[in-house]
């Protein structure tokens, strides 16, 4: 098994979770099935990374794919709950606005080498590996989503429902317990951005910089 394929296997099991919650929400088997997906999604970005390290299958192109399956559960995952009411719309723009804006920089970087961990990784200083690459901050935010995503999708049920046995102001409370999470999880996304819109921009610079360069060579070509 590659790591490619362990990639294909968490995003088969995000798509699977968010059926379940859509088409078997108000069954608690289909809920609690839901819930062991989602965590086995979250849990197998660390598989393929692990795969790739240890057995020497890192490449430019694993890595782009291991970037586009975050993405994939992430935007997945946001963009229910928010159709589901849970949380606000702008969370999944958030989402999507900002892995557009780092995988659009991280595309710059990989056309100039920089691509995938360690010696190829586009981020070059200590706080950019610590915040976005390091195993402490990589594993902090898989369990943040996956609390995140875990909790919302047990919640579905207290929103569904329209239950006399369960106090407005306790309904209210779990709710709100949800938005924060979705909250830290988006603030958690947005720092971890930080470090690469940084390093970033001089890949930006330097296709700036090449462009008018081939203009000029070719107008002096056809001259």
């Amino acid at each position: 098994m590659t790591p490619n394929h362990v990639t294909a296997m968490r995003v088969g099991a995000a798509f699977a979770a968010v059926a379940l919650f859509t088409f078997f929400g108000d069954a608690l088997a289909a809920d609690i099935l839901a819930v062991l997906l989602t965590i086995v999604a979250i849990a197998l970005d660390g598989v393929d990374g692990y795969l790739a390290r240890t057995r020497g299958l890192a490449t430019p192109l694993g890595a782009q794919l291991d970037i586009l399956g975050d993405r994939v559960v992430e935007n997945l995952f946001f963009t229910f709950f928010a159709v589901a009411g849970l949380v606000s719309l702008w969370l999944p723009i958030l989402f999507f606005v900002r892995g557009t804006v780092t995988d659009f920089l991280r595309g710059l970087a990989s056309r100039a080498g920089q691509s995938g961990f360690a010696d190829r990784s586009m981020l070059e200083t200590w706080w950019g590996r610590a915040l976005v690459a390091s195993r402490a901050s990589r594993a902090a935010y898989a369990i943040l989503k996956c609390v995140c995503f875990c909790y919302l999708g047990l919640l579905l049920p207290v929103a569904r429902w329209q239950s006399d046995w369960l106090d407005a102001g306790v309904r209210h409370s779990l709710l709100l317990t949800g938005q924060m999470l979705a909250a830290a999880a988006a603030v958690f996304c947005a720092v971890r951005a930080v470090p690469v819109v940084w390093e970033g921009r001089r890949y930006f610079v330097a296709v700036e910089r090449k462009l008018p360069a081939r203009r000029t060579a070719a107008i002096e070509g056809v001259r």
